[in-house]
């Protein structure tokens, strides 16, 4: 089992180095208006628990602009995925920001610390819960709808997804920071093959604690960090996508969250393909996992996030 363990992660890495972005977080400022794609620093100056001031210590959102005149109101703040190693920027970043804009939303990508430069959750989760925030209290200068804001995590990313849509917190209206006065809550979610099973002791599929050697921390870290636990009626409602024999990550990790939503009444939708490997982003190479967007975009469309309407005015 150790050497099947061992063949995984070394799988995984080689993985991530095809697809992940070779700096750990885009680089804020650059001039790519033209593009329609901006990246700004989630905050002002240095990140909360910031170990340093170079590219891994500052989290990221970079922003792509749908076709002019062609937005609908609506945002997604996608989480790619990587085992909080590194991030798998292109296939399940970039290329999903494109398949979103193409839609008329305005798509942000997050470019969150990682536990592999020592960040530990709960650190990626503050990076999470600001992308929202930053979204939400910026919508009208993003014109869109504050109430319209979709989640969506890969892998590692949709565990932090989903951590971020059942641990939200409520704006401080007394904040200094206008960012800080609205709530992280998103108002909806997409988990697509999620890793919700992460922090485990049980080391026969892919471990958190391991990975980073917190066995002794585990279960500590299990009790405030498995998003399943944290379900309630205030968990937004949910789109979720998996494949009955992915090796990475079990299927029966995704079924004990929605099994939770079920249970809270959180109005949800669920996709297990049978056959599929995981990391597949949009499945573009497979003709059947190549078709999951499309139900995908069906759900959209279903709680009225497709349909164009009017962004609000700024002041």
């Amino acid at each position: 089992m150790r050497r099947f363990f061992a063949l995984l992660v070394v799988a995984l890495l080689a993985c991530g180095r095809a697809q992940a972005q070779q700096d750990p977080c885009a680089v804020a400022g650059a001039n790519n208006d033209f593009l329609g794609i901006q990246t700004i620093h989630l905050w002002p100056s240095d990140a909360p628990e910031a170990k340093g001031k170079a590219c891994e210590d500052t989290p990221t959102l970079t922003i792509f602009e749908p076709a002019h005149g062609q937005g609908n109101g609506s945002a997604v703040v996608i989480l790619p995925g990587g085992a909080y190693l590194r991030l798998a920027a292109n296939h399940e970043g970039r290329q999903v920001a494109d398949w979103f804009t193409a839609r008329g939303f305005r798509a942000f990508v997050l470019s969150y610390r990682l536990s592999s430069h020592g960040y530990i959750l709960p650190v990626p989760l503050l990076d999470a819960r600001r992308a929202v925030q930053t979204v939400r209290a910026r919508a009208q200068d993003y014109q869109i709808d504050p109430n319209r804001i979709v989640i969506l995590g890969f892998s590692a990313g949709g565990h932090l997804a989903a951590l971020a849509g059942t641990q939200f917190v409520a704006g401080n209206p007394d904040a200094d920071d206008p960012i800080e006065r609205v709530s992280s809550r998103p108002d909806y979610m997409v988990l697509v093959y999620p890793w919700i099973g992460a922090i485990s002791s049980d080391t026969s599929h892919l471990s958190y604690c391991k990975l980073f050697n917190l066995m002794d921390r585990c279960e500590a870290l299990r009790v405030a960090y498995s998003p399943d636990l944290f379900v309630s009626k205030d968990t937004p409602p949910t789109f979720w996508y998996h494949t009955f024999n992915d090796k990475t990550v079990p299927v029966e990790q995704g079924l004990r969250f929605y099994e939770a939503l079920v249970k809270a009444g959180v109005p949800s939708e669920a996709h297990i393909f049978p056959n599929g490997p995981h990391g597949v982003g949009l499945g573009k190479v497979d003709p059947v996992l190549g078709q999951w967007p499309n139900l995908l975009e069906n759900w959209l469309r279903a709680q009225g996030l497709m349909a164009a309407e009017k962004p609000p005015a700024k002041p």
